[in-house]
């Protein structure tokens, strides 16, 4: 019997299929999501799944559960993880996306959102739905109405791009060749459609949808992961290159030369844009995005507004503050006009409109918004986080300190170093930044001797 506390995390669910989570799971999980959004009104539910070979299966599993309590199901298919938020957004109705993002082949799970692609997480009802599908497998009966709901097919890509292309201005770029790794992820299936039509010509790479991911991993946060994407950019002389992960709500930008173009930037570079067309406006970033950001956000016009990092958090911010733009240093980027949700294909093709509209190439253009040196994220094993955790505040003392999200030091000359607990691994996450290399390394090797002793 499937224990259901050992898969729905803080924002999802994932576990190994059939070990973990299996079409029995499904069905019990679908159960306590019906009477979930019941409660908020809800009539129908929209439901869809990535390339994943358990995802169909585990989906219809899931919808038949939510039919059978009485509630219409809308049953989306084939989605990006982006794309199902369009769907929520654009129907008002609840969803629920079947992926495992960028996690091995042996994972699946769910993503679920209420109307309109406002989250859930443990706190506001993902425990809810748990507890309650719990029961249903230790033998309680599952909600059955008189009259059971309605399955309707319907494919949305071509209404989730047109929704893009209505929110970015692609019009008169200059002719762009941009390679693209797919990871054999969602990617392959909405790119080719969304570039559809443009003065763009398109390198695929890892185009075939394969939950297997018989390339690599479509985790391209990880180095390895963009190495291919990196050679492909150079050898066809492409003017960028974008990774997207399994479920493609992530995009990674590759310049000219091959190397990372940082999330930071991407996030700055996308906040000016956004704010060009609605001045003053309030820009949300987690705390271990770059400095230059609120930075370059303040410089525009705009109000930097600081968060802890998880999305749930980036998502409650921009609703509380009607941010009009959001960034995450993983590379997650969030649109009000997207229903406050992340999308990566728009962060994307507002990164092609820039592109196109400059005499520069991708490596100067992104310089503009690449102010410091940063050490990127480096996670060490640790017996005791916060025995580690208070180590380092007491060695750092007299440094600028606050604790919003871990322990963040800012020294007198603006270097500052985030050191975090993971919820889930026993690591402490460490983020350093500083304008220069000596400065940056000099902190890093601070804190990381404290940390490992």
């Amino acid at each position: 019997m499937p224990d259901l506390a050992s898969i729905v995390k803080a924002y999802d669910i994932r576990g190994t299929v059939p070990g973990q989570f299996d079409e029995a799971a499904a069905a019990a999980l679908g159960s306590g999501f019906a009477d979930l959004v019941r409660g908020t009104g809800a009539t129908k539910v929209a439901v869809a799944h990535d390339m994943r070979d358990t995802g169909p299966d585990l989906a219809r599993a899931f919808a038949g559960a939510i039919t059978r309590a009485g509630l219409d199901v809308v049953f989306a298919g084939l989605c990006s993880t982006d794309e199902l938020y369009f769907v929520s957004g654009k129907l008002d109705v609840p969803g629920a996306m079947f992926t495992a993002s960028h996690n091995p082949a042996e994972y699946n799970g769910i993503k679920t959102c209420l109307a309109g692609a406002r989250p859930i997480s443990l706190d506001s009802g993902l425990a809810d739905i748990r507890d309650r599908a719990q029961a249903i497998l230790d033998g309680a009966e599952p909600t059955t109405a008189d009259t059971p709901g309605t399955l309707t097919e319907q494919d949305f890509l071509a209404d989730y791009v047109a929704h893009l292309r209505s929110l970015v201005d692609l019009d008169g770029i200059r002719p762009l060749t941009v390679a693209v790794d797919a990871g054999n992820g969602m990617g392959g299936h909405t790119v080719p459609t969304a570039f559809d039509g443009l003065p763009v010509r398109v390198v695929p790479m890892y185009f075939e949808l394969d939950g297997t991911f018989p390339n690599h991993e479509a985790n391209p946060l990880e180095p390895k992961n963009l190495v291919d994407l990196q050679k492909k950019v150079v050898e066809v002389g492409a003017d960028i290159g974008l990774a997207f992960d399994g479920d493609a709500d992530r995009c990674f930008v590759i310049d000219e030369k091959g190397d990372p173009v940082s999330p930071s930037a991407i996030t700055a570079l996308v906040a000016t844009r956004e704010l060009a067309r609605d001045p003053g406006a309030t820009v949300i970033h987690n705390l271990i995005t770059s400095r230059a950001v609120p930075e370059i956000v303040a410089e525009n016009g705009g109000t930097p507004v600081r968060t802890r990092v998880g999305h749930s958090f980036i998502k409650a911010e921009m609703a509380r503050t009607n941010a009009i733009f959001g960034g995450e240093h993983s590379a997650h980027y969030y649109f009000r006009d997207f229903w406050f949700a992340d999308t990566g294909l728009l962060a994307a093709m507002h990164t092609l409109a820039a592109l196109g509209r400059s005499e520069l190439p991708l490596s100067e253009l992104a310089a503009e918004y690449e102010r410091y040196v940063a050490s990127g994220e480096i996670n060490s094993t640790v017996d005791d986080q916060a025995a580690r955790l208070a180590a380092v505040e007491e060695a750092f003392a007299d440094a600028e300190l606050d604790h919003l999200d871990g322990l963040t030091i800012t020294m007198s000359d603006g270097a500052w170093a985030n050191l975090r607990a993971s919820n889930t691994e026993p690591l402490l996450r460490l983020n350093v930044e500083a304008s220069t290399t000596e400065g940056m390394e000099r902190l890093r090797d601070a804190v990381l001797a404290i940390v490992r002793g």
